[in-house]
Formats: C-alpha cells, sequence, structure tokens
C-alpha cells in the first residue's frame, strides 16, 4: 500500500531463481489508491523503468492498465524463461469471482507409457518387448502390464508388474472370447536420472479376427419407389477382405425409420457362413412395405451388435431412402341374395345365400383380413344383429395370397336363418388394407322374408308375343320346389307343350323372370298355330304343392280362372 511495501515486492522478484513458476494474486482490492498509475509513479523514487508496474509488465502482465478501478487480478508466469507464454485474467468488478488455470511442465521419477489396443483376436499367444537404458549405470526400472478389453469397452488388468527379466510372455491363458482387445502399460521409474526406460518395441502375436465390408461396387440392386404392400427387395455384395473366415452364419439388422420419424425394426435374419477371401456374400432381405406409406430412410447392418467377431464394424452398414406410394382407392363392393341383386323391398329366401365381395386394384396388399368387412341386420323388430366370421353362419375367404395378386377380391358367405316373418335390412361396410372405405355410406338394402313356401300367379311376358315369352313369378319360403313345371295346352284343354324345371333355368326365392323363353312350339318342336293358348303351372316342395301367393299390390287373380292363364301367340 506503500512505496517502501511495493520495493520489498519488487526485491522478492527479483529474488526469485530463473525458470522457476511465479503466481501473483492481488489483495489490494480495497485501497482505492493502489492501481497501476500509483505503481507506475514509484519511478520518481526509484528511478525510470523501476517500479512494481514495469515488474509486472516485463513479467507478462501486458494489459496492466487495465488495473485502474477496484478489480481483482492473477498473473503466472515462468521466471526468466521465454519459452512459456505468461497468463493472466481481471475481473469485472469488485465483486465477481476470478479462477485462472495452468499447465506447467515439470520432472518426474515416474511415468507411463500406454500402447495402442490389440485385436480383436480369436486367440492370444506371446508378449514379445525389449529396451534399453540411456544410464550407465542403469537405474531404470520398467514395470509392463497387460490390460484386457471386454467388448463393452470395460478393462481388466490381467498381469501387472512384468519385469525386464519377462520380455517374453505366454498370453495362451487369456480368454479371447472374454478379452478380444488387450493394451499394454509400461510403467517406467527412475528416482535418480529422471530418465525413461527407451523402449525399442512391444509386440503381441495372435490369431486375428476376420473382417468383412458391405461391396455396392460389386454388387447393388434397390428400387428407390414401390407400391404399398410390394417387397422392398435390396441386394447388394458383403465380402470377407481377409483369409480368415467367419465362424458362423453371418446376422442381418435391418431397420426403417418412417416419414412419422418412427422406426420399425424388422426380425434379423442370417446368411450363410462367410468363408475366406474371396468369398461374398449377396444381401438379400425383403422389406414389409404395407405400413410405410411415404418417405422412408432404410439402415442395413451385417453382423449387427457384434454378433461375431470382427476387425472394424464401420463398413458394415448402409443408408438409403426410398417411397412408397400408397393406395389412395376405393375398394368396390358387391352383394348377391343366391346370386341375384336384389332390391328394396325384394322377397328373399328365409336361408339365403348371400355373397359379399370386396375387390381392391393394390395388386401387393392383398384383403387377408376378415375385419375389412363388418356385416350387421336390422331385423323386423328394430334391433340391430352383428354377426361375426369363422363360423358356419359367416365365412370369409381372403384374397390370393401368393402376391402380386392378379384379383385382389375378398369374399364372404353369409348364411343366415330369419325364422320370423317381416322386413330386414342387410348393412355390410368393407374397407381395403389401407383404410380405404367402399364408398361414402355404408352399403344397405330391405329385403322381406316370407317362411312359407308359396307361389304367385306365373304371368308371361310379353303376351301376345311373336317370337317368344318368359315368365314372370315370386317364390316364396326358403327353398325353390324340387319340381316345378309349367304346361300349355290348347283351349280344348289339350297338353302341346311341357315346360320342365332344368329348362326354366336358375330359380331363386324371390322375384323370377325365367331365362327360357317358349318359342310357341309344341314338344316335337313344331310351330304352333297362331291363337289363344292356356298354361298352369304344376309344384311340388316335400310332396305338397306350393299355396298361392298374393302380395298387397297384386291384381293379376283377374288374368287366371282356376289357375290357367291364357296365353296369345301371333305371328
Amino acid at each position: 500500500m506503500t512505496a517502501a511495501s511495493r520495493k520489498l515486492i519488487m526485491d522478492f522478484m527479483d529474488s526469485i531463481p530463473q525458470g522457476a513458476y511465479v503466481a501473483v494474486r492481488s489483495i489490494d482490492f480495497n485501497d482505492p489508491n493502489s492501481f497501476s498509475s500509483t505503481w507506475r509513479s514509484d519511478t520518481a523514487l526509484f528511478g525510470s523503468g523501476n517500479s512494481l508496474y514495469d515488474k509486472l509488465k516485463s513479467a507478462g502482465f501486458t494489459l496492466i492498465d487495465s488495473v485502474n478501478t477496484p478489480r481483482s487480478w492473477i498473473l503466472i508466469y515462468q521466471k526468466g524463461v521465454q519459452g512459456f507464454e505468461p497468463r493472466f485474467t481481471i475481473s469485472q468488478g469488485l465483486y465477481d469471482k476470478i479462477t485462472l488455470s495452468v499447465n506447467v511442465n515439470g520432472l518426474s521419477n515416474n511415468g507411463y507409457i500406454s500402447s495402442p489396443v490389440f485385436g480383436p483376436g480369436k486367440a492370444w499367444k506371446q508378449l514379445q518387448w525389449s529396451g534399453s537404458s540411456v544410464d550407465s549405470p542403469s537405474e531404470d526400472n520398467p514395470l509392463l502390464s497387460v490390460i484386457g478389453i471386454q467388448l463393452n469397452g470395460q478393462a481388466d488388468t490381467i498381469y501387472r508388474d512384468l519385469s525386464p527379466s519377462q520380455q517374453l510372455f505366454d498370453l495362451s491363458s487369456i480368454n479371447a472370447t472374454q478379452y478380444p482387445f488387450i493394451k499394454l502399460q509400461m510403467h517406467n521409474i527412475d528416482t535418480t536420472n529422471y530418465t525413461p526406460y527407451q523402449l525399442a518395441y512391444w509386440r503381441i502375436t495372435y490369431d486375428p479376427a476376420p473382417e468383412g465390408a458391405v461391396n455396392p461396387g460389386q454388387y447393388f440392386t434397390i428400387k428407390d419407389t414401390v407400391e404399398v404392400g410390394e417387397p422392398l427387395q435390396f441386394k447388394m455384395a458383403f465380402k470377407n477382405i481377409t483369409g480368415i473366415p467367419f465362424s458362423d452364419s453371418m446376422k442381418v439388422k435391418v431397420v426403417v425409420t418412417d416419414r412419422n420419424n418412427r422406426t420399425h425394426i424388422f426380425p434379423p435374419g442370417r446368411l450363410r457362413k462367410l468363408n475366406a477371401s474371396p468369398d461374398t456374400l449377396q444381401i438379400s432381405y425383403p422389406v414389409d412395405t404395407r405400413q410405410l406409406t411415404g418417405n422412408n430412410n432404410l439402415y442395413v447392418e451385417v453382423n449387427p451388435d457384434n454378433d461375431q467377431l470382427e476387425q472394424y464394424h464401420f463398413n458394415n452398414f448402409f443408408y438409403r431412402n426410398f417411397y412408397v406410394r400408397g393406395d389412395t382407392l376405393n375398394p368396390l363392393l358387391d352383394v348377391t341374395f343366391d346370386n341375384i341383386h336384389i332390391l328394396n323391398g325384394d322377397i328373399v329366401s328365409s336361408r339365403p345365400n348371400i355373397l359379399i365381395k370386396l375387390r381392391d386394384e393394390a395388386k401387393w396388399y392383398p384383403i387377408d383380413d376378415p375385419s375389412a368387412l363388418k356385416i350387421q341386420v336390422r331385423y323386423p323388430d328394430g334391433s340391430l344383429h352383428p354377426y361375426n366370421f369363422n363360423s358356419d353362419t359367416l365365412q370369409f375367404t381372403p384374397a390370393g395370397q401368393q402376391v402380386p395378386v392378379s384379383n385382389n377380391t375378398a369374399t364372404a358367405i353369409f348364411k343366415p336363418y330369419f325364422v320370423k316373418d317381416g322386413e330386414y335390412e342387410l348393412i355390410v361396410t368393407g374397407k381395403d388394407m389401407s383404410e380405404n372405405s367402399a364408398g361414402r355410406m355404408e352399403y344397405r338394402v330391405a329385403f322381406e322374408v316370407i317362411n312359407k313356401p308359396m307361389i304367385s300367379n306365373m304371368m308371361n311376358y310379353p303376351n301376345p308375343f311373336t317370337t317368344s315369352t318368359a315368365f314372370v313369378f315370386t317364390l316364396t319360403g326358403s327353398e325353390v320346389p324340387q319340381n316345378m313345371r309349367i304346361q300349355i295346352l290348347t283351349v280344348t284343354g289339350k297338353v302341346v307343350r311341357e315346360i320342365t324345371k332344368d329348362e326354366l333355368g336358375p330359380l331363386h326365392i324371390g322375384r323370377n323372370i325365367t331365362e327360357f323363353k317358349w318359342d310357341g312350339t309344341d314338344q316335337y318342336g313344331q310351330k304352333l298355330a297362331n291363337g289363344v293358348y292356356l298354361y298352369r303351372v304344376i309344384t311340388n316342395l316335400n310332396g305338397k304343392s306350393l299355396d298361392k301367393y298374393t302380395s298387397k299390390e297384386d291384381n293379376t287373380d283377374k288374368y287366371f280362372n282356376k289357375g290357367y292363364g291364357k296365353m296369345y301367340l301371333m305371328r
């Protein structure tokens, strides 16, 4: 705080031996007059360039002029040595904390030398090392340690303090499976001359691990765009670049990161064992793209997770982007009752065979899940009944299993039994495997069930006719009569033509228009004369003829007389 005390500091700095490291720390921040300008003014007492200011600045405190307000500061320098760069720090204010750390070189009587990591090895054999001392007589006492390194990086000292008398040392007892890597460390000790032992060499003999690498230059193929459901097939070469065979079949890991940054890890596959160079594997793995619509990133790794010991791993994987084109088209839904497309209000069998087809254009994404279809029936009392698959009533048949499918159509066979008469409603919803719905609304159709087997008046159409006429009628019940025939008679009652059930073609419960058309010929194919003819239908179901069915809107009785109708042939 005074010129005299500052002179004591200057004398002390002069007395410090050359080469010594010096740390100077301020403690005078409480004196508002103890700044660099005050120290510099001491030259009026001690001569030009002879002040604490000059001493500190020449020592390396180049920013000493910044100490012009209450601040703390630290300076570290080496006395009289130009190779060491002085370091200092100055606080911003009076109360902030400052620290300064400097590394310095010095002499020690012991130290360590570490080797690079050896391996990976399949079997360890021998340690060989040698060296010499620079001193005579030698005071060196080098000691060598053998450190085993596990796959997880854990290091364990297996042998320690091997002396120069043990420069050939057997390592065969080290388990290479547990310690595939080895590192050496030498501890040098010289308490007299402070000189290290001069290591000439150290080496380890061992059986090395093989090394494989992906080799896209030799073989590589992959699509950059696929359809949804189309397997992404990539193929690439993986080559053994050493003369050492791998010990087992090669494992392959496949990971896809989708557009939402979700990770899809596929089950690991295995290829055959990779023999010594130049043996090469063709990596191939079909990636399921059904849930990967949009942009994706493919990551493939051979021999993942250190499945087999290998020298390096940086050349065992690759990345590739690919795009999956989504399915944006809606599937088509088709519903038939006993092979007929019915209209609202039609009569159907009480035991109908309802065939539901769901067809989609995505050939790589077949409809194979029963959840694609949902089937419900609203009963006459208004209750809604859902039906489940895998029963005798409702069975699901998926589209073809071998992709690409030529016809991506799934079918459901629905065989209900409607015990009560009345009006029902079938409700069907469908979607493809990409969640596209079959239309904006569900399929709905109302139908009527009449359990009693009956037949309506059979009308012929057209009537009169010139070339041919078909027959129109309605059946009720659960099954078509086993026996059914139409007799055509003259007005005198002579049967000129009898049409069998087989001739009429396929029939079903509900409204029928026969495929068969009578052309006005008799039983022998001869043309009949123009005029009026009578006809009637004869039925038999389980030994009984069918009663007549008459709907509310049916007013055809006036065209029949005791079950006989009239038709007019006019050529």
